[in-house]
């Protein structure tokens, strides 16, 4: 289904559909070609370079962060169509527009709480798409879903700090552009106020002590274009005090306020990613045959279809009203709507796609199609940016509050 977004945002629309079409699915063939040619599979396939330079030069660039400074100033509602569009491609197009995880979030918390010296070091070439970052929040002792757990420490040692800590799932850690983490720790493990306790600091990726120890599967697969999920340990690693990002005690804030704009952008994109599998399964439906009449006349299957449409068209107008509501009244308004897409796409979004993956039988357990990746992605995304129960939680809470309080 199509709306009449603003004027600007159709042009944008048409220019990355038209970018889509003659560009990034075509070279998706090229990636899995070039990257299984490499010795190292960390190193991007050379077709992203080329997409990377076409979309700069049509204008498709850094879309994601709304301010005009450092971005295309659109606003939530604005980049929400567009997000969407390169979600049918998660693993090319993000990053040829450098609108990819987990650099976004990094780059507007660079613009949002760097320090001038901060943001010239490592904001400007992230920009440009020079570099590539990582932020190390994740840990494997202890259940990171609710940060105060969180046992990196980061300790002040006369003009530097000190960081000791293991993290995993460190997404982009492997890429071999990847030249910082933004590492989150304590440097005030027994505050009285649990939220005041976490710091974040910025760490060179060739710091002594900066060990990648090995690379983290997600359902067998290596994320070999966004540079995988790695198992960082931090052994006494030492950066000067201006590598702190904000004050002491600002980590636990900071880490919201990075988190919400990300939640909002990955259900924007695995919107697109179901409409890839809806075309998937309408195209497979059409040209399968099975007990004497084609898969698209099965009952079971228009249900399926049918449902699918159904869910994605819901899911939309919600991403869209969260989208203005953070444009209109900011995050913490719109804290209600991002738990609620929070919750609801992913697990809808990673149904529709196992009902894809049903229809093509065993072609959709296979690389012939995105479907088991894409599936594997949106499974994946129950967990990341916090598991699904943990925001029910906060929002049956809120629900309850307005009750309780004879609201």
């Amino acid at each position: 289904m199509d709306f009449a977004y603003d004027a600007r945002t159709e042009e944008l629309r048409g220019a990355l559909l038209a970018f889509m079409d003659e560009h990034v699915y075509p070279a998706e063939a090229t990636a899995r070609e070039q990257r299984a040619a490499q010795a190292d599979p960390w190193v991007p396939p050379p077709v992203v370079a080329e997409l990377q330079r076409e979309a700069r030069e049509r204008g498709l660039w850094n879309l994601f962060l709304p301010g005009t400074e450092h971005g295309a100033g659109l606003t939530n509602a604005q980049y929400a169509p567009l997000a969407e569009i390169t979600g049918r491609s998660p693993q090319l197009a993000p990053t040829a527009l450098n609108c990819a995880a987990p650099d976004t979030g990094n780059m507007e918390l660079l613009a949002e709480f760097g320090s001038p010296e901060q943001r010239e070091r490592w904001l400007k070439p992230l920009l440009a798409g020079e570099i590539r970052s990582a932020f190390a929040m994740t840990e494997p002792d202890v259940a990171s879903s609710d940060a105060t757990n969180i046992e990196t420490r980061i300790e002040r040692d006369g003009d530097a700090y000190v960081i000791t800590g293991r993290k995993w799932y460190i997404s982009g850690a492997l890429h071999p552009d990847c030249q910082v983490f933004i590492v989150m720790g304590k440097t005030d493990p027994d505050g009285a106020d649990p939220r005041r306790q976490q710091s974040m600091v910025l760490v060179p990726r060739d710091t002594p002590g900066v060990e990648i120890r090995r690379a983290m599967r997600v359902y067998g697969y290596a994320d070999h274009y966004h540079g995988g999920h790695a198992e960082v340990v931090f052994d006494r690693v030492r950066v000067p005090a201006d590598h702190l990002i904000g004050e002491e005690g600002g980590g636990f804030a900071i880490a919201q306020a990075r988190l919400g704009p990300g939640r909002i952008h990955h259900c924007m994109r695995l919107i697109g990613m179901a409409e890839r599998a809806i075309e998937l399964m309408c195209r497979r439906a059409l040209s399968r045959t099975a007990f004497g009449k084609p898969l698209a006349a099965q009952g079971q299957v228009q249900a399926w279809i049918a449902d699918a449409r159904v869910s994605v068209e819901q899911l939309r107008l919600l991403v869209l009203k969260t989208a203005w509501l953070m444009d209109t009244v900011g995050n913490r308004g719109a804290h209600t709507e991002i738990q609620a897409i929070k919750i609801a796409t992913p697990r809808t979004v990673a149904d529709i796609i196992d009902q894809a993956v049903q229809l093509h039988g065993g072609g959709g357990v296979g690389q012939d199609f995105p479907l088991a990746e894409l599936w594997a992605a949106a499974r994946t995304l129950r967990l990341a940016d916090g598991p699904d129960e943990v925001h029910q939680r906060s929002l049956a809470r809120r629900e309850l509050k307005r009750y309780a309080t004879g609201d």
